[in-house]
């Protein structure tokens, strides 16, 4: 949905499937973050603020603290701090709002925000639609000059987030682990691990919005450092997050980077038993329902989002919910994406259980198909996709939940149009690599007869 620049009426950006994110200055800019301010005001009296290392931070973060000051909001500020470091400080500091100045995984030229309820879910979409509709609208509620509201610091945000991860853990025999924080803000992890025991070496530790050390998002191709670092030394497992910490990955003591749907079958597992249900998005694997099908649990789908599959979790009554990015809620203790605390959850499980390697082998991957389709009208594309796959593929489960997935029981399709850019993302996987190709082939024509 389109945010407009309340100084032309143009819409700059959008909520996407986390939060507002985008390049600085075209997308982005100080004029956004004030309306944004200015909107949240109306329904939120006190908000906490916190940004991740970019440079473009403080100027958003100050104009977000105008506009929410102009309309009377008080404003606790955190300063460099974890998404989850913010998103958790709203309940903490009895606040009735919070708001991460950060793109997450995005690269350097780009930043953005994400608002935060009390219960440390991210605002959803009826909540956007408010702030959406005050800005559209322009009915912010200016304060006189002796109403407006106040900034003031808090030091204690990121010990409050690593004492209250130790305390959800229990480990008798700390592993040694090595920290890849990615020149973000994701220090918190480093004192949770330390304050739990664990022998903890770190790598990228210093923050720097510029990302020197490797992109901010924690792929296997960007943690392929860690895993070198990791491999060898005495260290048994490496963790690694984004800019903000939202996102965690890990690799195994020989240096494994462990794909984000193995990870989510290994949480869903040591969270999930006989009626629990897990939350995970449509483009989730099948061996996620597999390894929960062995032990009576079930995976109910959400669309792509952490913000949906928190949704989900509440709706459900989840024991546990995760995307395949790197993206783990724990409802226990909050419904954000808290990275640091699933680095303490994985290091909890290594210490109890064994070797990552091994609790990672007790799952196979399945083979996966991907790619993505420039098309000129996505909407129209996705139209014509509904109705070819009704027509070729009559006694399919078809889920239009988020996109078009097609679910065959030994395999799955997923068509879904970017939140972004004008492309169709096309999804196969099954059980047998052979089954994977002509699947994907398939998928692949759907979108091409639909262009």
């Amino acid at each position: 949905m389109p945010l407009p620049d309340p100084r032309c009426g143009m819409g700059r950006t959008y909520f996407g499937t986390s939060g507002i994110r985008g390049r600085v200055g075209e997308d982005v800019d100080a004029a956004l973050a004030l309306s944004v301010g200015r909107a949240l005001a109306g329904e939120a009296d006190s908000v906490v603020v916190g940004r991740d290392p970019r440079t473009t931070g403080p100027m958003l973060v100050d104009a977000l603290a105008a506009g929410l000051t102009e309309c009377g909001a008080d404003v606790v500020e955190v300063g460099m701090a974890a998404t989850p470091t913010v998103a958790r400080s709203v309940a903490w500091r009895g606040a009735d709002a919070g708001v991460s100045v950060t793109a997450s995984h995005n690269p350097a030229p780009d930043n953005g925000l994400k608002v935060w309820q009390p219960s440390g879910q991210a605002f959803d979409q009826a909540g956007q639609d408010r702030l959406v509709e005050r800005i559209e609208s322009g009915s912010f509620e200016r304060q006189a000059w002796d109403a407006v509201g106040e900034r003031r610091p808090w030091d204690g945000a990121r010990e409050r987030h690593a004492a209250a991860i130790a305390d959800a853990v229990s480990v008798d025999d700390p592993p040694h682990v090595v920290v890849d924080v990615g020149n973000g803000a994701g220090g918190v992890s480093i004192d949770a691990l330390r304050r739990i025991g664990c022998r903890v070496e770190t790598l990228n530790a210093q923050p720097d919005g510029a990302f020197p050390g490797r992109p901010s998002e924690p792929t296997a191709e960007n943690c392929r450092t860690l895993a070198a670092t990791v491999a060898n030394s005495e260290a048994e497992m490496g963790i690694a997050h984004d800019g903000d910490a939202d996102r965690m990955m890990a690799v195994t003591g020989e240096g494994e980077f462990i794909p984000g749907d193995v990870l989510l079958a290994l949480f869903a597992r040591g969270m999930a038993g006989a009626g629990d249900t897990v939350t995970v998005p449509v483009d989730t694997s099948l061996l996620v329902a597999d390894a929960l099908d062995a032990v009576g649990a079930e995976t109910v789908r959400t669309r792509v989002g952490d913000v949906f599959v928190a949704e989900g979790a509440v709706e459900t009554g989840a024991v546990f919910g995760g995307e395949p990015s790197g993206a783990w809620i724990f409802p226990g203790e909050t419904l954000c994406p808290d990275g640091p605390l699933a680095a303490a959850k994985l290091v909890e499980r290594v210490a109890e259980e064994g070797s990552l390697a091994e609790l990672v082998g007790a799952f196979e991957c399945y083979p996966t198909r991907r790619t993505t389709v420039d098309v000129e009208d996505k909407e129209a594309v996705m139209e014509r996709v509904r109705g070819a796959v009704a027509e070729r593929f009559p006694d399919a489960e078809v889920d239009t939940l988020d996109g078009v997935r097609v679910d065959l029981g030994d395999a799955w399709f997923l068509l879904r149009a970017s939140g972004t850019e004008a492309k169709v993302r096309v999804t196969a996987e099954a059980r047998d690599p052979a089954r994977a190709d002509a699947l994907f082939e398939r998928a692949e024509a759907l979108v091409a007869d639909a262009a």
